[in-house]
């Protein structure tokens, strides 16, 4: 009986050794700053700016894709967020600006630090996005991505469903990829509007690797249906990790295309929870 016991007990402990080891031996698969964007908190900012900073930054997020809210300088808004430890290293500028005045977006850039311009939207018609829009659309990139390596910024098209209409044996998505030059214009990956708009999202990060330089990190409600019209209710964003999105699946692919920065972006009017959530949600996952 003693010597069962015994074994008993050395098994129970090898057993615990081996869990322990392999505890240890996992690794976190989210490894990069929290970044967000600052739309997040378009709500917050009117009613205080450093107040909004505070909060971002007690939630342990460190980097900020945004430009100076109303009633604030970029100056103003640099200055207050050095303060707090908050780098921002993507802005986001209209379309039509940058073709018109791409010399004070490409200012703003500096002053605030950022390294890339981003644009969310291609100006057409809601319902029905075009090959002649996408065609424009990658005429125009190219125009302004050239002029922003000129000027030592990345330009990232930020992709919204809408583009993953069927042309040829693609979608115009990949179109607009084929028809930029790589040199100047690279995108980013809103991973919710890729699955709204019927994509896989880490299918495109393994299709087009580096040419994805920023990733949106959200998710979508379950039970909603896409569609190619680039819009769906701010309340079906979700808190990472409960909705439809594989999203230990995106960020390994994101991993393996070279992308650095993320931002969490959740347009809902959950923020105050959701938020939290997300990232506590990535702080657990391991690979």
């Amino acid at each position: 009986m003693k010597k069962v016991l015994c074994l008993l007990l050395f098994i129970t402990l090898a057993l615990a050794h081996k869990a322990s080891l392999f505890a240890q031996s996992e690794k976190p698969l989210y490894t990069f700053p929290f970044g967000v964007q600052t739309y997040t908190y378009r709500n917050s900012f009117p009613n205080g700016v450093a107040a909004t900073l505070d909060t971002i930054q007690a939630l342990g997020i460190t980097e900020l894709e945004g430009s100076n809210p109303k009633g604030t300088t970029p100056e103003e808004f640099r200055k207050m967020a050095d303060a707090r430890k908050l780098t921002i290293p993507s802005i986001g500028a209209g379309y039509k600006e940058l073709l018109e005045n791409p010399d004070e977006i490409i200012r703003t850039a500096k002053i605030l630090g950022a390294s890339y311009v981003m644009v969310a939207w291609i100006p057409h018609d809601r319902h029905d996005f075009k090959f002649e829009n996408a065609k424009k659309a990658a005429e125009d990139f190219n125009t302004i991505g050239k002029k922003l390596k000129e000027n030592g910024l990345t330009f990232c098209y930020h992709i919204h469903g809408y583009e993953f209409r069927p042309y040829n044996n693609g979608t115009l998505f990949d179109y607009i990829v084929q028809n930029t030059n790589p040199e100047w214009v690279s995108f980013e990956l809103d991973v919710l509007w890729a699955f709204h708009g019927g994509a896989d999202p880490v299918a495109l990060l393994n299709k087009y690797g580096d040419r994805w330089k920023l990733m949106h990190i959200k998710d979508l409600k379950k039970g909603v249906k896409g569609d190619h019209t680039g819009s769906t209710s701010t309340e079906n964003d979700v808190a990472v990790g409960t909705g439809q999105i594989d999203i230990p699946a995106v960020l390994k692919a994101a991993k393996k295309a070279g992308i650095k920065h993320y931002f969490i972006e959740d347009e809902s009017s959950s923020i105050r929870t959701q938020v939290p959530q997300t990232i506590a949600y990535l702080k657990s996952l391991k690979e």
